[in-house]
């Protein structure tokens, strides 16, 4: 489990561990370094699956590709080594429609995974419901600026399901997207986050510059066509205990 310690990546790992199998974390904690490829045989060895669940925090283009193709091109290398029999990368829901340079890094980490010559399953999802909890961390202060998006957000609860069961499985090529149940705009689902904080912050959204910022208010981040869809809203999931944390702030 590339990234098991993140957010999706332990909901993952709780989802194989489901389906009765046991997951091992690929990160620097347990000497694994996934860009500099340390330790990583050693972790591979007896390895059936590889979830790629892995993220660098930036904007800039640059930074975003070497990250994902330096982490990509090592685990695909390394799998093909101990003979793993399935790969399994997460992507975004119109990474190939909002150019943008963080998105960049993620076509160039899914076009790796689909030219493999093993197995390689990409499935892509909507935002969390945890995103908007994300958005607000990054701004301080009274007002609450926001992005304009429009988003089908989904659970990362049930994402992590979603890719529990690719693993544990023989999917290959481009998955059916993952998305939410409901059609949201992310200011409203600040202003609900703020609402059950009991704050009074006021929201603020902004359109962000560029064809980017245009292609997210436009809808650019929904899916095109019919697919998996989650069950919990984001009502449910705000009184849901897997919000607790995002709730407190």
């Amino acid at each position: 489990m590339a990234g098991g310690t993140g957010l999706v990546g332990r909901y993952t790992m709780a989802a194989i561990t489901d389906l009765g199998h046991d997951p091992v974390v690929l990160s620097r904690s347990v000497g694994v370094d996934l860009v500099a490829r340390t330790g990583l045989d050693a972790a591979l060895d007896g390895v059936e699956a590889v979830v790629d669940v892995t993220n660098v925090t930036t904007m800039k283009r640059q930074q975003s590709v070497d990250f994902f193709t330096a982490v990509t091109r090592n685990l695909l290398a390394a799998e093909q080594r101990a003979g793993v029999r399935q790969h399994v990368a997460l992507s975004i829901v119109g990474v190939d429609r909002v150019p943008s340079g963080y998105y960049e890094g993620k076509r160039q980490q899914e076009a790796l995974v689909l030219s493999t010559d093993g197995p390689g399953a990409v499935l892509r999802a909507t935002q969390f419901h945890e995103f908007a909890g994300q958005v607000l961390t990054m701004v301080k202060g009274p007002l609450a600026v926001v992005p304009r998006m429009i988003s089908r957000p989904v659970a990362a609860r049930e994402v992590g399901r979603a890719l529990a069961e690719l693993a544990v499985g023989t999917a290959n090529g481009m998955q059916p997207e993952l998305a939410g149940p409901e059609k949201l705009r992310m200011p409203d689902m600040v202003r609900q986050l703020l609402r059950a904080r009991g704050s009074r912050r006021l929201v603020v959204p902004v359109r962000l510059p560029g064809e980017a910022g245009r292609a997210m208010a436009g809808g650019g981040l929904l899916p095109l066509s019919d697919g998996p869809r989650g069950r919990q809203t984001y009502r449910e999931w705000l009184g849901h205990p897997d919000s607790a944390g995002f709730r407190r702030g």
